[in-house]
């Protein structure tokens, strides 16, 4: 479970409660059948008339990516795990690899280091790697797109809802009641239109946009890392051509357990 995201919903929606009570308005007042149907139900109308079905299809899928922490590898350990492939195809030379590739969880790594023992030129293998990395950032932007999108619509369709209500207000002059429960639905679907728009939808596409660049950027290591390792590269030197991926914090820890590691085979 990827929990900022779990904790930020909840968080938004208990403020968008509290600061109801706190105002003096009864939870209730937003169960307004007429209210959700014109934002939630307006909202994926407008989705899907917006994208074809191939790509309406993944929104589950993307719902999971959103609140589920993706297993990829750390890139410290990925690091350290192309080290030791350097060793290994430094000694034993590049076919050696051949017997680890199974033993790669990572379906794009495996792919890159089958390339390198195919004996596929260095060229070819970042041409072929890096059409992968684009095709999947292409679909990720697509994802993102799909709640971007949302999140412009539900407050729009908010101040529809808010018209609709208004319109049934001034066709209830002469009662009270009524008037003021036409107004209440007004504004209840104009809140409801900001909040998802702005609390969920919108932060959906930007945890989206954020967890592909971070899989990008382990990807674009694995190439360099794989590339590397098919110019015969030291594993020394592979270390410090990876950690210029990593922010300088990171670079830190991995220089001194880097050391640590040496000084213990010593």
């Amino acid at each position: 479970m990827d929990k900022t995201t779990l904790i930020g919903f909840i968080l938004g929606v208990v403020a968008i409660g509290v600061g109801m009570v706190l105002k003096g308005v009864g939870l209730m007042a937003l169960f307004n059948p007429a209210a959700i149907l014109i934002i939630l139900v307006g909202t994926a109308a407008s989705v899907v008339t917006a994208f074809p079905t191939s790509e309406i299809k993944r929104v589950p899928k993307l719902f999971g990516i959103i609140f589920k922490d993706r297993k990829m590898l750390k890139p410290k350990d990925l690091i350290f795990h192309f080290s030791d492939l350097a060793q290994l195809a430094r000694k034993e030379g590049l076919l050696a690899l051949e017997s680890k590739i199974d033993e790669i969880d990572e379906p794009f790594m495996r792919h890159g280091i089958s390339l390198a023992v195919d004996g596929q030129s260095a060229d070819y293998i970042r041409d072929v790697l890096n059409e992968e990395i684009d095709a999947m950032e292409e679909r990720h932007v697509v994802g993102a797109s799909i709640f971007s999108q949302a999140g412009t619509y539900a407050p729009t369709l908010g101040v529809l809802g808010a018209v609709i209500g208004l319109i049934a207000a001034l066709g209830n002059m002469d009662n009270t009641d009524e008037l003021g429960r036409a107004i209440s639905a007004a504004f209840v679907a104009t809140m409801l239109g900001i909040f998802t728009g702005y609390v969920w939808w919108h932060p959906f596409a930007n945890k989206l946009k954020r967890k592909s660049k971070e899989e990008v950027r382990i990807k674009e290591m694995m190439v360099e890392g794989i590339l590397s390792i098919l110019e015969g590269e030291a594993p020394r030197v592979i270390e410090q051509k990876l950690a210029s991926y990593l922010p300088t914090s990171e670079r830190n820890e991995l220089a001194q357990e880097s050391g640590e590691a040496q000084d213990g085979e010593a």
